[in-house]
């Protein structure tokens, strides 16, 4: 096989311009056919701009669903089974230990953001019918009608009521938002619309508005939550022109940056409490999603303060996340955030840039992500949730992985 040897090539994929660093090792080689294959064997209507992200976003949809599977067709939390699974991201500090049966919702819903993603940038129905036939049936083993209004649990419904969660439902929301854009399926207009009245039955006017986090522990309200509402409501009032949705959006948007930004950098906080008191952790997504809740509602209003807020918090995401020194090269700095975090931030990114023509920010999340890819990868193909490659973890997480589908698809 011959060698590539690029000095630095800059490519425009999905109307984005990315440029890849230097680099003449075999696994660029590897992907380099892999991507000549893709182009080749693609059954799409499209021809895709970036065929090389494209078939990396591919080898790990079919990769995350052939390790994870499980017999009943949903996926495992880990590959491969964490025999003393601890889950420490459930309300309250709840740890739910053992041998689990199956994911918890958030990191199974990542594969139907997958799904869409690579949908939406090949139109290959290959990826409609692995979500229609494969991902989607999962994910209705999750649903929960036995409490009003219906929603997704956090656990599979079989083994029982399990907490549900505002935010969880609000990723799928946006999913399913997507989705119909793609193929204007009433069922998933309706799925949207209904998972919007379970996310705001979540407001109270404790704290003068706002959406709190888990519906069983209603204690504080979280960025978490409220970003992508704000988001979800834009891409409503787009489908459905209802201003209803626009409106709402307005005041969440408004809500969450009076009460959780850091005026000193403009990032976003965690929650705050129903006593007003603030958690003052910082999580990449909460920044990226209140990055893509501005630009919506400013291509929507042509209010500038929203573009200036994005810009913004932009600036100190770059600023706060992108320190930590790579094992390999020091002197490169990586996103410090753990993997789905980021990918939730490059949304936001991504969507500032298509504004205002900046590559800084997404140019530097791709070549991150890229170098995480040909350098950290366990021999079973799968990532950690840290692309530095400080830490190697036995038990690689489902959304760690699933997340990158999306990510390699958005490029």
């Amino acid at each position: 096989m011959c060698r590539l040897s690029v000095i630095r090539l800059t490519l425009f994929t999905n109307n984005l311009k990315v440029s890849i660093p230097n680099s003449d090792t075999p696994m660029r080689n590897i992907c380099f056919a892999a991507c000549i294959l893709f182009c080749l064997t693609s059954a799409a209507g499209k021809t895709p701009g970036n065929a090389r992200y494209l078939s990396i976003a591919d080898s790990i949809l079919y990769n995350v669903l052939n390790l994870y599977q499980t017999n009943d067709g949903l996926l495992t939390e880990t590959y491969p089974v964490n025999p003393d699974q601890k889950i420490t991201y459930l309300a309250g500090g709840t740890q739910q230990n053992g041998m689990l049966k199956a994911s918890f919702l958030w990191p199974y819903s990542g594969m139907m953001s997958g799904c869409v993603a690579l949908y939406k940038a090949t139109g290959n129905k290959k990826y409609k019918k692995i979500l229609e036939k494969r991902i989607l049936p999962g994910m209705e083993q999750y649903w929960d009608e036995s409490r009003l209004p219906a929603c997704y649990q956090s656990y599979p419904a079989k083994y029982g009521q399990h907490g549900r969660y505002y935010d969880d439902n609000i990723w799928i929301a946006l999913d399913y938002c997507d989705y119909y854009q793609l193929t204007h399926k009433p069922a998933s207009l309706e799925k949207t619309v209904a998972l919007y009245q379970y996310i705001y039955s979540g407001w109270s006017d404790e704290m003068g508005g706002g959406i709190f986090w888990c519906e069983q522990q209603k204690e504080a309200k979280h960025t978490c939550s409220n970003a992508p509402s704000t988001v979800l409501g834009v891409k409503l009032y787009r489908l459905t022109k209802d201003a209803k949705y626009l409106e709402k959006a307005k005041e969440t948007y408004a809500w969450t940056k009076k009460h959780l930004c850091d005026p000193t950098d403009h990032l976003y906080w965690d929650n705050i409490n129903l006593k007003g008191k603030v958690s003052k952790e910082k999580y990449a997504y909460n920044s990226g999603q209140m990055i893509q809740a501005g630009v919506l509602l400013y291509e929507e209003t042509g209010d500038e303060q929203y573009l200036h807020d994005a810009q913004q918090t932009a600036a100190g995401t770059d600023a706060f996340f992108r320190t930590k020194a790579d094992k390999k090269d020091p002197t490169v700095k990586v996103h410090k955030d753990m993997a789905w975090f980021n990918v939730i931030l490059f949304r936001g990114l991504k969507a500032l840039y298509k504004i205002d023509k900046n590559p800084a920010y997404v140019n530097a999340m791709v070549e991150n992500a890229l170098h995480a890819w040909e350098n950290y990868r366990d021999e079973n193909g799968l990532l950690g949730r840290d692309w530095s490659g400080h830490n190697k973890e036995q038990y690689k997480w489902l959304l760690d992985n699933a997340c990158l589908i999306e990510f390699f698809a958005e490029i």
